[in-house]
């Protein structure tokens, strides 16, 4: 059974990153269409109105219901509290047919009050010092990491779930992988001190679907140490693909030595533009990138990846690497990859990227066969979309958005036609929406309302949404 699981996942996999090609093709009507009144226009008839919710929580169109699964403090199965602040998220099918979540949460050693361990940490002394990466001395554990849960769908009820990473700070964003794993990434690089904090922080860690309590928080360190976000790994050649929040981030590459064994060491890379050396994409000052006119790339190699003066950035784009506007989520099509950077473009409320792989992905003969960069959306009025964040594609094919704005955030779609449309909006809170992820089922869609420290399952019939 457990090869069939595995079967089933890896074919998903691919079928997700298919639909994900389909679904960005949307992007072009907006893309290729010229002038600023035809960018991220809002599309008449798009959609369904949203049904103001009564209990003043979360708006969904007519039909849809919500329910919070998951909340920050409740007591898990491991005698640990839920920790607050969750965000990234990725979805596996387990042998019994249950949808397993492997859920961020993207917490520094302080606010206490979203500890797994309790408001004192009291708790801490459930839990072995030597599975958590960073033990703080026992006084400033790291509080980020990573929980799964155990999601039944068919009664909509959690059977399960528990603490699976621990000890690190600010995991945000990562990716699943196709052999059944959960990629988390720390959005931090503080450095150990030999005090209260005995680690460096910002690397990425893997958590295997089959885990059934603390993995061994082993840092993958040659996928660099940065300001990590988010991760988007191409099933054919193997390669891993990273973006950084940062102002002045960079895209990275990561090509392991051994597919599908991250840890088994690589080589770090930056992507460049050929002919436009050190390009600033972000349209900022002086917009200049023109959306929808591919540029042939070719990759950086990076030495020094464990970068303890968190200089990796600056040492790259010396290189003559690409700059980027704080790249946040990102997510594999066929042959391809798409990615949003939350504040860029003139007005700085988004931009998202296209990257066309090589044939050659990887390969010594690379160059012969390029892959291309395009920009292929960019905002240009908040109230259609606001600083994107998460993204990811629904099993009709549309592209769907999490907003991170500080203020009215909703999950935003662009379906096959174009046109933009709302989803949900969060009436409880100024909080951002993270993490959106269908169930491998694709009948339920899971999202966080971070700040509030709950995580949602949202169903409805998503069939009306495929055929507007």
């Amino acid at each position: 059974m457990k090869k069939n699981i595995k079967e089933y996942t890896r074919r998903r996999f691919i079928k997700q990153s298919a639909l994900t090609s389909l679904a960005l093709v949307a992007l072009s009507h907006f893309a290729n269409s010229k002038g600023s009144s035809a960018v991220l226009k809002k599309g008449s008839g798009a959609g369904l109105p949203l049904i103001p919710d009564p209990k003043g929580y979360l708006d969904l169109p007519e039909g849809f219901t919500y329910h919070i699964i998951s909340r920050a403090g409740e007591t898990m199965s491991d005698g640990l509290l839920v920790p607050g602040r969750p965000d990234g998220m990725g979805t596996f099918l387990d042998a019994m047919g249950r949808t397993v979540i492997i859920r961020n949460h993207e917490n520094s050693p302080t606010p206490l009050e979203h500890s797994p361990f309790g408001p004192s940490n009291e708790r801490l002394s459930k839990v072995d010092p030597k599975s958590l990466y960073d033990w703080g001395s026992g006084t400033n554990p790291g509080l980020g990491g990573t929980t799964t849960l155990i999601y039944d769908e068919e009664t909509g009820t959690v059977v399960d779930q528990f603490l699976s990473l621990a000890g690190t700070y600010r995991n945000c964003a990562g990716g699943v992988t196709p052999w059944n794993s959960w990629i988390t990434c720390e959005e931090d690089v503080t450095r150990a001190d030999g005090n209260t904090v005995l680690e460096d922080h910002g690397y990425v860690f893997e958590v295997p679907m089959e885990a059934k309590g603390l993995v061994s928080p082993d840092p993958i360190k040659a996928m660099g140490r940065f300001n990590h976000e988010a991760v988007a790994v191409d099933p054919v050649s193997g390669c891993v693909y990273l973006t950084e929040d940062r102002h002045d981030g960079l895209l990275y590459r990561y090509l392991p030595h051994k597919k599908g064994k991250l840890s088994a060491g690589g080589k770090l890379q930056a992507l460049a533009v050929r002919d436009q050396k050190m390009l600033d994409t972000r349209n900022w000052d002086t917009p200049g990138l023109a959306k929808n006119e591919p540029m042939e790339v070719y990759w950086l190699d990076l030495d020094g990846v464990e970068a303890p003066e968190d200089d990796l950035r600056q040492r790259g784009f010396e290189k003559g690497a690409a700059r980027f506007a704080r790249g946040e989520g990102i997510w594999m099509g066929d042959g391809e990859l798409f990615f949003a950077c939350t504040n860029g473009g003139p007005k700085k409320t988004g931009q998202v990227f296209k990257y066309q792989l090589s044939t050659k992905e990887g390969k010594k003969r690379e160059d012969k066969a390029p892959a291309t960069l395009e920009l292929y959306a960019e905002s240009e009025d908040k109230t259609v979309l606001d600083m994107c964040d998460n993204l990811t594609i629904a099993p009709w094919g549309d592209v769907l958005l999490c907003e991170d704005n500080g203020a009215l955030n909703h999950i935003r779609g662009i379906n096959a036609q174009g046109e933009i449309y709302t989803l949900a909006c969060n009436r409880s809170s100024r909080s951002e929406l993270t993490g959106a992820v269908f169930s491998p089922s694709g009948k339920t869609l899971f999202v966080n309302v971070q700040e509030n420290g709950d995580t949602v399952a949202i169903t409805g019939p998503w069939e009306t949404l495929a055929r507007t």
